[in-house]
């Protein structure tokens, strides 16, 4: 049975249920206001695409067409053209990670890799379990078909391995039905902190035995400051992996390309999903990646990316310790992001309207859970703004949260009014109000 619309949308009653989970979030809200250019943006995580070459790109684009134009143009496979999973396997071959051609699936962009992997899985009332914070669009996603989200905890080593356990056995003595367990282990999105090597291995273990799938989302693995990460989860667990990459940070996100890569039998329900809904993904941003990997020096390319953003992140923890000292922060070897603590009393989300006017943005952490959590925790994206930026823009945020301190400072000493009943007092309003 349908309700009525509104005045705002007719088809409001109309729509699925599942369509409440789609919720605008903070941080595509916050994208109107971030993009003006006197705002200094610390909110989203857009790579700094002007590191890349144009010729690179331009080059692949012409030889594509030169050479390959009316298959580059014309529907392609529902798994992706098998020139590029051939240069998949080198890219994840770098964390660790040995699989066949016939096991990687192509998406357009890891985001949507992620969405056919729910879909295949999520039915309403299910549970995904997530480190908590999380990936804020992975959760849209989760929430879109109706999952439950139940966060575990996690420290600046990631994923502790003891409170996944009591998790698990908490929801299972609940009668709940735990999907699959979403992580980001490597330059986690959004604390910037990466899961141990030993912790890996103990979390596969505890999912391997109480018999829940693992959803490995890596954009960030191959962008490290110092020495490299530990490997990805997936190279030493085939079957109860599902390992997702994507070339939006060390190539263009612009291209929409991504990739699964699954166990056998949930790869054919991937590609059968996949071809439900694109029919297949694009061929020709497919094969100019693939003329990239082919022809470029794509391992140097992401070596410049890394510069790039370890002077950024660099300047972003210099200017927190000037600024800011009297708060704390996580130090990434890696990523786009720094997780920063505000002092308990302070609450992110209200803040940010007083932040954009003083022209600095942010994503507060309550877009990083499922249950209104993470109030006095912010994320800083140091991929794109240049250093000097960047430090102008924590001076920005200092002023901001000062302010609130000193405002919040203010109003704990002074003492309350006293409260005065005499007769009629409740009636007639005090004659100097008038």
């Amino acid at each position: 049975m349908t309700t009525a619309g509104n005045n705002l949308d007719p088809w409001y009653g109309s729509y699925a249920e599942r369509t409440a989970g789609l919720a605008a979030s903070e941080v595509r809200a916050l994208f109107a206001v971030a993009s003006r250019p006197e705002v200094v943006s610390l909110a989203g995580g857009m790579p700094y695409v002007s590191a890349l070459p144009r010729e690179i790109v331009t080059g692949a684009m012409d030889r594509v067409m030169r050479d390959r134009g009316p298959i580059a143009l014309q529907y392609g496979s529902g798994q992706g053209a098998p020139a590029l999973r051939e240069h998949i396997l080198e890219v994840m071959a770098l964390e660790g990670i040995r699989a066949s051609v016939d096991d990687v699936v192509v998406t357009t962009g890891s985001q949507h890799a992620l969405e056919l992997v729910t879909k295949i899985f999520i039915d309403p009332g299910d549970v995904v379990l997530a480190e908590g914070p999380s990936y804020v669009t992975a959760m849209v996603v989760f929430k879109s078909y109706q999952a439950v989200i139940e966060h575990s905890e996690m420290d600046e080593h990631g994923l502790v391995p003891e409170a996944l356990r009591q998790k698990i056995a908490y929801l299972k003595a609940a009668g709940k039905t735990i999907k699959f367990l979403y992580t980001v282990p490597t330059f986690s999105n959004p604390a910037g902190v990466t899961l141990t090597w030993e912790r890996r291995l103990e979390i596969l273990e505890i999912c391997r035995s109480e018999g829940i799938l693992v959803l490995e989302d890596n954009p960030y693995g191959l962008l490290y400051f110092g020495g490299p990460p530990p490997h990805a989860m997936r190279s030493v667990e085939e079957d109860g992996v599902i390992y997702l990459g994507t070339f939006s940070k060390t190539l263009a996100p612009g291209f929409r390309v991504g990739w699964a890569l699954a166990p056998h039998a949930i790869r054919e329900k991937l590609i059968l999903a996949n071809e439900a809904a694109v029919l297949s993904p694009s061929s020709f941003t497919q094969l100019i990646i693939a003329e990239y990997l082919a022809t470029a020096d794509w391992k140097g390319q992401i070596d410049t990316f890394r510069g790039v953003y370890r002077e950024r992140r660099d300047a972003m923890l210099q200017a927190l310790s000037d600024y800011l000292p009297d708060t704390s922060w996580t130090v990434p070897n890696g990523g786009f992001y720094v997780w920063l603590t505000l002092p308990a009393n302070l609450d992110s989300k209200s803040m940010l309207p007083r932040a954009v006017k003083e022209l600095v943005a942010y994503t507060p952490g309550t877009a990083f859970y499922a249950d209104g959590g993470g109030r006095n925790k912010i994320r800083l994206a140091f991929c794109y703004p240049t250093p000097d930026f960047i430090r102008e823009g924590i001076r920005r945020l200092s002023t901001v949260i000062n302010g609130e301190l000193e405002l919040l400072n203010t109003f704990s000493q002074t003492a309350p009014l006293p409260l005065q009943r005499d007769k009629g007092s409740l009636i007639n309003p005090p004659a100097n109000l008038g």
